[in-house]
């Protein structure tokens, strides 16, 4: 298991110190915005109106100063897991956002990921960044043997499982990486979720947006 922060886009320094705590909680949101929510003084928290982004970047730089820690790993009994991913920007581009969520063959969930990705990003590379987010983390826990991503970018698709050269300028890292780690599941495929489909991912891809949306502080 490894607490490398993954790849971003330009952020702002707030932004990014919020990337640095995700990366260090695994990007499990919910860890995350609990930790950074005990971290600042009084009844604020990351998102509350009344914090201000001077007492929010000092609650952050105390917080990763004194370490954050992965929360347990939750347990699968099977080598088959479900993928949910989603990216989101407002704008394409604008503050975008990518979300994850792995689930074990039962579709009980087993993680629930997000982060920013960039303050002025596309939704594409959204998409993208959020399915390197979704494999690093199955790869970082689990062994994976077969594999099932439910996913609703046609770009993203095309690209990785029907062989074309991406299409999205600047996104050759990630498309890089999500190749290098699907090779190292055994059976992996997708399943092209429509807009009415339900995707758990979505919610957090949301969040990750409102992070990158964040002034410089």
């Amino acid at each position: 298991m490894t607490d490398d922060q993954l790849p971003a886009e330009h952020l702002s320094p707030l932004a990014a110190l919020v990337d640095e705590v995700l990366a260090g909680v695994g990007y499990e949101m919910a860890a995350a915005t609990d930790a950074i929510d005990d971290a600042v003084p009084g009844y604020g928290g990351l998102f509350d109106p009344a914090t201000s982004s001077d007492e929010l970047r000092s609650a952050l730089e105390d917080l990763l100063a004194s370490g954050v820690t992965r929360p347990p790993v939750a347990e699968s009994t099977s080598d088959t897991f479900v993928l949910y991913v989603d990216g989101s920007s407002r704008g394409n581009p604008g503050p975008a956002g990518a979300g994850a969520v792995i689930m074990d063959a039962t579709e009980d969930e087993l993680a629930r990921l997000g982060r920013p990705v960039g303050s002025r990003t596309g939704n594409n590379t959204a998409e993208y960044v959020a399915l390197q987010l979704g494999l690093s983390e199955l790869l970082a826990r689990y062994e994976p043997r077969r594999l099932e991503v439910r996913i609703d970018s046609m770009t993203v698709i095309r690209d990785v499982w029907g062989g074309n050269d991406p299409t999205e300028p600047g996104v050759e890292a990630y498309s890089e990486a999500v190749t290098t780690a699907l090779a190292n599941i055994p059976e992996h495929e997708y399943t092209h979720l429509a807009d009415s489909d339900p995707n758990p991912a979505d919610a957090l891809a949301t969040v990750g947006a409102d992070i990158a949306a964040f002034g410089p502080g």
